[in-house]
């Protein structure tokens, strides 16, 4: 069975003095998060989010987990990963686009060496589906190191 997430939105006003709510209708995980055109273009947030950061963390935790079960299927189960992914949204032509997502993995990880994880960093970062859903049009990116 396909497992099928909802979110739901609400803006007010104008793009460039509205403001918008959103809020995870399925899991209930957060509600009423407030977004707004101001936070979002520029590069200080000031508390507020954006699709952005929520497309960032959608691939941390994507990738984090399609690194885990590699690592697993290999027979070296990682202690713990850290990741981190920077969204980059940029001006292009006329408008605006996300360009790029750079993850960023630290792992403890027994029984593989350095060349070893960021070989299997590489094969996360082409198989986990929001990579899938990000790639032709985003430059990905990934970085690991073994701590």
């Amino acid at each position: 069975m396909a497992a099928v997430r909802r979110a739901d939105a609400t803006w007010n006003g104008d793009l460039p003095s509205g403001k918008g709510r959103v809020s995870a209708s399925s899991s209930g995980a957060y509600k009423d998060l407030q977004v707004s055109w101001a936070r979002r273009s520029e590069p200080d947030a000031q508390g507020v989010t954006s699709p952005e950061e929520f497309l960032a963390a959608a691939h941390a935790s994507c990738f984090a987990m399609a690194l885990s079960a590699g690592l697993g299927r290999a027979g070296t189960p990682p202690e713990q990963l850290d990741v981190n992914a920077t969204v980059t949204f940029d001006r292009e032509g006329e408008g605006f686009k996300v360009v790029s997502s750079q993850l960023e993995v630290r792992g403890k990880v027994p029984g593989i060496d350095a060349e070893g994880f960021k070989k299997a960093a590489e094969g996360a970062k082409d198989g986990c589906p929001i990579s899938g859903a990000l790639k032709g049009n985003v430059q990905l990116s990934v970085n690991a190191t073994l701590v």
